[in-house]
């Protein structure tokens, strides 16, 4: 994240929210060239003095096709480039421009073909006239036309909106999204944030939209837990924006924010500073850490599967759910006599019973070297100060605790104040539990999106791991089951390959320049690669299946609040009698990081 992302995303977005002036949908900009060579799939323009067309431009010709009649040939432009016809050495350009030595300026434009209607492919003739696309034309080119039920994406350079096929989203043909990006310049948080908008707002959902879910991990600040209030920076120019992409201009309706008991406190007080409504503190206990056998979640790191306690693992979580019995109501437990009323607790039991031999085989139910028990301790000691906050028994076990999507449509699981260890543990157990609970439905709908950053950290290319294995159940099952994942990640190329090819929609925001290079990003031309590496906040490359070139999107502004200076109070925040808020003008949380 970078401090001044949200405003290189207003002016991005400001860029982009009028039509290019001077030119106007329907002109003719030039002709086909005659010295290049025309295919069905792609053509050269040579533009007429005084027209341009840049990068994203869609345009279209048309050819009469004996028998078939007219042929419209749609595409978008891929290449621009200018130079002086006539020159033969590179001083030339100082004669030139001195008047001389005689020349010519001359601009053309590469086409890369995108539909061919009525599918007649034959190339376009030499010397056709090329006009930039008008409304039915443009709709025709991208494929909108056909799209029953279209989600906006954002505004295209040419200051039209831009869409995606809600049926490559909801399991319908395709499911899932994948957006890559260089951390605090891609805006990979903000756009997937605002798809979750545009799906919800947008009418797609039709009946539906009230029971569909949204599940966010969080794990960069308390930016993402004000979705829910207007932000205060959106102005009228933004606002139009929204207008013309058919969406509200205001913040989430409904949304519901769970985060980690704060480290020592014995009530449970969620720890969130700076937002107090509508947060609900998650923990396990300890009875429910043994029932549900979720000891291999504290292994969720790829290293421990290669390490050779894997097995073990999954021994002494058998033997804890067997031989666990709750004890009072706070969610301890009972283990061969002891009772636990901390993870740290039943730790020590563990490594005691472990570490004499004959209860060793009683735990393990095999022969089991000391080496790898030792290994095993090791690792497990090492997380009871990570866990301990969240794994307890020391708590009313009645309490609602549990991280669940029930409550909002759009449920937030605030990540940041916990260690890396603790994060891939919640991440595990919920991902875990939404999904059960989603086969045992026995149906798709309601659909509930998983929006997941940091992807390559939970589900690495190299190893195995819990959470790895929930991922791939994930991309590869979940269409079928109403579970889409909206994945992020800096570097797709460090992503399991099954993830990323089951993502129906893949998006680019910003990318390193090595990284660009890598064969995992063969879904963008070689132009639109090296234009990735130069990408503003606020700009994204979507490939979708139906379109054959990615689209450079500019999403608006958000809405919402993407941090908590820009909050604005929920009306039933405010106070009614004085108008105002009593607490206007306090210091707040100081926080300059937006999610971009």
């Amino acid at each position: 994240m970078t401090v001044n992302g949200a405003a290189d995303h207003q002016a991005a977005d400001h860029q982009a929210a009028g039509p290019p002036t001077g030119r106007r949908a329907g002109e003719a900009v030039g002709r086909v060239l005659g010295t290049q060579a025309a295919s069905p799939l792609s053509f050269w323009v040579g533009l007429e003095p005084g027209k341009v067309v840049q990068l994203d431009d869609v345009v279209v010709t048309r050819r009469d096709v004996p028998g078939y009649g007219p042929v419209l040939v749609a595409g978008v432009v891929t290449t621009v480039e200018a130079r002086h016809e006539g020159a033969a050495y590179d001083s030339d350009v100082f004669l030139i421009a001195d008047g001389a030595l005689p020349a010519a300026v001359v601009e053309v434009a590469e086409v890369r073909v995108t539909r061919v209607e009525p599918e007649v492919f034959v190339p376009p003739l030499p010397g056709a006239k090329v006009y930039l696309a008008g409304s039915d034309d443009r709709d025709q080119a991208l494929y909108f036309d056909v799209m029953d039920r279209r989600i906006p994406l954002g505004m295209g350079r040419d200051g039209q909106p831009l869409y995606v096929n809600f049926d490559f989203l909801d399991g319908t043909r395709g499911a899932h999204v994948s957006i890559s990006g260089v951390s605090g310049v891609a805006t990979k948080t903000s756009f997937a944030t605002f798809l979750l908008f545009s799906i919800f707002n947008s009418g797609v959902l039709a009946g539906e939209a009230a029971n569909t879910k949204a599940l966010i991990f969080s794990v960069k600040g308390e930016d993402l837990l004000f979705l829910d209030h207007d932000n205060l920076r959106l102005d009228e120019r933004a606002r139009d924006v929204y207008g013309r992409l058919g969406l509200p201009a205001k913040a989430f309706g409904s949304v519901h924010v769970f985060a980690p008991p704060r480290p020592g406190d014995p009530n449970g007080v969620p720890h969130v500073a700076s937002r107090t409504q509508g947060v609900s503190a998650f923990y396990w206990t300890l009875v429910e850490f043994c029932e549900e056998e979720l000891l291999r979640f504290v292994f969720a790191d790829a290293d421990d599967e290669r390490a050779g306690y894997s097995l073990l693992v999954g021994q002494v979580a058998a033997r804890l759910k067997a031989w666990a019995e709750p004890v009072g109501d706070g969610g301890a437990v009972r283990v061969r006599g002891t009772s636990c009323r901390t993870f740290g607790d039943l730790v020590e039991l563990l490594s005691d019973e472990l570490q004499e031999e004959e209860a060793r085989r009683e735990w393990t139910g095999a022969q089991t070297p000391l080496g790898t028990v030792n290994a095993f301790l090791r690792r497990l000691r090492s997380a009871v100060r990570p866990l301990s906050p969240i794994v307890r028994g020391d708590l009313p076990f009645f309490r609602n605790h549990q991280v669940r999507t029930s409550d909002a449509q759009v449920s937030i699981v605030d990540l940041h104040n916990l260690p890396e260890r603790a994060q891939r543990f919640v991440v595990g157990v919920v991902l875990r539990g939404e999904f059960h609970r989603k086969e045992s439905s026995g149906t798709a709908r309601p659909l509930l999106f998983v929006v997941l950053d940091e992807l390559n950290k939970y589900a690495p290319r190299e190893g195995d791991s819990p959470i790895k294995e929930i991922l791939l159940d994930v991309a590869e099952r979940g269409r079928s089951l109403g579970v889409i994942l909206i994945g992020a990640q800096q570097t797709a190329s460090e992503v399991e390959r099954r993830i990323v090819s089951n993502s129906a929609v893949r998006v680019a925001g910003r990318l390193d320049p090595a990284e660009a290079a890598r064969s995992e990003y063969g879904w963008l031309p070689t132009a639109v690669r090296e234009r990735a590496t130069i990408a503003k906040p606020g700009t994204m490359f979507v490939a979708q299946p139906e379109i054959p070139v990615p689209l450079a999107v500019v999403f608006p502004f958000p809405a919402w609040a993407t941090r908590p200076s820009e909050a604005a109070a929920r009306p039933s925040a405010r106070t009614t009698a004085t108008g105002g808020d009593p607490f206007q003008g306090l210091p707040g949380v100081e926080d300059d990081i937006p999610p971009f």
